[in-house]
């Protein structure tokens, strides 16, 4: 794979970019201290400004790797920091990623995540040279399948107990896009616009 870290991307929407330390409030009150945002996912409620801090530093200290691929997503329009997406289980023989993503509970149900997501499994398959993208879901969070759904990504089947969340051990639901997929459907849409 060419890995090429977490490069600025921009969508029509967002701006997807590195987190910088400057993004901590806006982190903590849009999302990372909202029970009702980090029921399903693996960390914890921040209970302060300042585990926000040390999480973000910690994203920074990051960005020195080329393989390690995390964005902030950022509202144009506004400039707001509103979520967060990336690729979080890498495995380099396989050629796979696993993608998770958060965004604050006032930009919910209005495409904002799939737009990130799309651009990111293009961003994989077109430039990293990913062969298998996958992501998972609690069952009891079905918005977060039709994100994927709505990504191109295809539904695989339900590991019983096989995850851990906020909420306890749970069922997750697995999708994933292959780049065999993803280039049959960018096939689709370009014989879809072709008039002659």
């Amino acid at each position: 794979m060419n890995h090429l870290g977490t490069k600025t991307i921009e969508t029509e929407r967002l701006i997807l970019r590195k987190f910088e330390l400057t993004d901590v409030e806006e982190m903590y009150n849009n999302w990372a201290n909202d029970d009702d945002v980090t029921r399903y996912i693996t960390w914890a409620t921040h209970r302060n400004m300042e585990e926000t801090e040390k999480v973000v530093q910690g994203y920074v200290d990051d960005y020195e790797r080329d393989n390690y691929y995390h964005w902030c997503i950022v509202l144009k329009e506004t400039n707001e920091v509103i979520g967060g997406i990336g690729a979080f289980r890498l495995f380099d023989d396989l050629k796979l990623f696993e993608v998770g993503y958060v965004v604050g509970k006032r930009f919910w149900n209005k495409g904002i995540t799939t737009e990130a997501l799309k651009t990111l499994l293009k961003f994989f398959f077109e430039e990293v040279g990913v062969n298998r993208v996958e992501a998972r879901h609690d069952t009891k969070n079905p918005g977060s399948g039709k994100v994927m759904i709505k990504s191109g990504m295809q539904f695989e089947g339900i590991l019983r107990q096989a995850g851990k969340n906020n909420m306890g051990i749970c069922d997750s639901a697995i999708y994933s896009i292959l780049k065999e997929d993803y280039e049959r459907m960018n096939k689709k849409i370009l014989e879809a616009w072709d008039l002659s």
